[in-house]
């Protein structure tokens, strides 16, 4: 239901732009994030990313819901969830952005571009405007986005109690990789 919910905000925020081009859909995109700190590194991963692109305009647009975050240990989801992201009250975490170098891409012929991807990066209800480096794959009319990058924890408002401040690392690593069909409106 959720995920339901989730893809069709996403949807009215990408149609609210009329589009030309071919929209590309996923709604298992993959996000991981690693924090690698003194007392124990953290890992987490995110099969239930939703997302849109739109190939003529090059604009991105995703939505990661934050208790989707899968962890190897419980009582880290639990924390995770309650006392840093507080996901009751900033249940989602979103992007909406356009590919900067979209011109070097052609989507109709297989190859794999290396990009750079400009936009707002939404966290913990704090909006960022990042600029992070991707790459486009196109394979048989399909295409795969992925991107690895850092985000501080203080920017997006994130606390982090003194007990634990050497468990939880000030830049956290992100990955993103989702592969990409063509939208098929019903």
């Amino acid at each position: 239901m959720k995920t339901n919910k989730t893809a069709a905000w996403l949807l009215s925020i990408m149609l609210t732009v009329q589009s030309t081009g071919q929209m590309y859909f996923t709604r298992n995109g993959k996000i991981s994030f690693f924090s690698k700190a003194p007392v124990e590194n953290i890992m987490a991963e995110n099969n239930e990313v939703t997302s849109f692109l739109d190939t003529e305009k090059g604009e991105f647009a995703f939505v990661v819901l934050i208790k989707s975050f899968k962890f190897q240990k419980a009582l880290m989801e639990e924390h995770f969830n309650e006392n840093y992201m507080e996901s009751n009250t900033y249940p989602k975490a979103s992007f909406k952005g356009m590919i900067e170098d979209k011109d070097k891409i052609d989507f109709n012929k297989n190859g794999n571009y290396n990009v750079t991807v400009k936009g707002d990066l939404t966290i913990h209800g704090v909006k960022q405007s990042v600029e992070v480096p991707g790459s486009i794959t196109v394979d048989d009319g399909g295409i795969t986005a992925s991107s690895k990058f850092k985000v501080k924890v203080r920017d997006y408002n994130i606390k982090i109690p003194m007990p634990v401040i050497n468990n939880i690392a000030e830049e956290i690593e992100i990955s993103v990789n989702c592969r990409y069909d063509p939208y098929k409106k019903n």
